[in-house]
């Protein structure tokens, strides 16, 4: 499964918003193709990074994204040493996107990395969450750029970033609330030690790894900031250096979250589909899916991913997203199992869908950014958006066009079990909500090409497509 970035027009040279930050190069997109820049302050690094086997050795183990070195006139020639073209990726997501057993992957990756580039004697200077994708179900460094010589007796200038990206928000998701990864959408360079330390529980303290890393670490952070000195460096010898990456890699394994029974990760126990009903769902949308040949789906609300896998069986990338993380992990722990590779499952409220962050509001691109899909499911989902959040069907079919082609959307009128379940508790303050708005207010941005309705239901899936097709890259 490959994944997209978004591309310029052609015909520009262009810096890639999220990859400024780092001395050592950049990412530039030319002619709609993304290329790194390896500056010559890097020069030494690089090569030993290359000559020492450790480039082969994570190519080989499918640990690190391959690129070629390519003939190219340099974004920057006055910095520049080499150009390198990296394996393109269809869609980047991002850590406060991925539920807990991916974090855990991520997290388990870096230090696996970092294990290899000891033995050739190097080290990871940078351990950004940001630099771990997805390829298929297993986690892949994408940061080339990543790797110094390791000096004998220097501590690991990469300890702190861990710790802020990854154990602390599986700490924190562990210990006390899943939903605390979402502070990772707050603080894009890590949770602060000292907030984790404050918000965990007591009996943390009891876990030695997460005492000394997180709590103790903490402190060490607070007795010397804002006093004008630096905390002192004190020799690691690499016995030392080892057994901090050990006790790391522990303290991650040892960290567990059971996706327990929700309302949604349970969605399909409770549902007023008969056999007859769902089979016949499935035919219709696979047999869409089948006439579109679509090179890439998004599936919102999609649970745990059982109308995910109609596309992603057909070898069609398929991202899954879902507000409940306990419908992600399952989701996950399904195609980890199954050893699916056309299946992202990721965390998304589209009520509040991810946003652009970081600098200038460019280093992370929004849900919307990282669109135009081909095909965009809906199914058993624009209720939920309509009744349960207030949201205008028009409003909702403006969102849409915004991230799709073509548009397979099911509707589920007022008479269904499950609406009149949401309407039990609060007052129908929606007259609109009806099949025949719904077409008038969805004909605003596409045009409905195929209706079909659900045997044994008073249910219809679309099929439409978006007014403005010719105009979307």
């Amino acid at each position: 499964m490959k994944i997209r970035t978004m591309k310029p027009p052609p015909n520009t040279d262009i810096s890639h918003t999220a990859s400024f930050r780092d001395p050592s190069g950049f990412l530039f997109y030319r002619d709609g193709e993304l290329f790194r820049q390896v500056n010559k302050i890097y020069k030494d690094d690089y090569d030993l990074f290359i000559d020492s086997s450790l480039y082969q050795t994570l190519i080989k183990k499918d640990l690190l994204i391959p690129h070629q070195e390519i003939s190219i006139s340099p974004f920057d020639a006055s910095r520049a040493y080499k150009i390198i073209k990296p394996e393109p990726l269809l869609f980047i997501s991002y850590p406060y996107e991925w539920c807990f057993s991916q974090l855990k992957e991520g997290a388990l990756l870096t230090l696996a990395i970092q294990k290899k580039a000891f033995k050739c004697g190097m080290s990871l200077k940078d351990c950004s969450a940001y630099n771990v994708q997805f390829k298929g179900r297993k986690p892949i460094f994408i940061d080339t750029l990543s790797f110094e010589k390791y000096r004998e007796g220097e501590p690991w200038i990469a300890y702190r970033q861990f710790c802020q990206h990854f154990l602390a928000p599986l700490a924190l998701m562990a210990y006390k609330d899943v939903r605390l990864s979402q502070l990772l959408r707050i603080y894009i360079d890590g949770i602060p030690l000292d907030l984790a330390a404050k918000l965990l529980p007591a009996r943390s303290r009891f876990n030695f790894s997460i005492l000394s890393h997180i709590h103790f670490h903490a402190k060490s952070q607070q007795r010397y900031a804002g006093k004008g000195i630096k905390s002192p460096k004190r020799k690691v010898s690499r016995l030392a250096f080892r057994a901090i990456i050990d006790s790391l890699e522990s303290a991650v394994r040892k960290l567990t979250w059971n996706p327990g029974g929700t309302e949604w990760a349970d969605y399909y126990q409770d549902t007023n589909y008969s056999d007859e009903s769902m089979k016949n769902k499935e035919d219709i949308v696979d047999f869409l899916l089948a006439e579109l040949k679509p090179p890439m789906v998004w599936d919102l609300g999609a649970n745990i991913g059982t109308f995910s896998r109609l596309a992603s069986e057909r070898d069609i990338p398929t991202i899954a997203f879902d507000i409940d993380p306990s419908a992600v992990e399952k989701n996950y722990i399904m195609m980890v199992d199954k050893e699916e590779d056309c299946i992202l499952p990721l965390v998304m409220d589209l009520t509040n869908p991810s946003p652009a962050l970081g600098w200038s509001n460019r280093e992370r691109s929004s849900l919307i950014e990282r669109g135009p899909v081909h095909t965009l499911l809906a199914l058993a989902l624009i209720h939920h958006l309509a009744i349960s959040n207030n949201l205008p069907l028009d409003i909702i079919a403006k969102f849409f066009s915004k991230l799709s082609k073509y548009l397979l959307i099911e509707f589920i009128p007022k008479e269904d079990s499950q609406v009149q379940r949401l309407l039990s508790s609060r007052e129908d303050i929606f007259p609109d909500y009806n099949r025949d708005s719904f077409e008038h207010l969805f004909a605003g941005y596409f045009k409905i090409l195929k209706r079909e309705k659900i045997s044994s239901s008073e249910r219809y899936i679309y099929l439409m497509k978006n007014n403005e097709i010719d105009k979307i890259k």
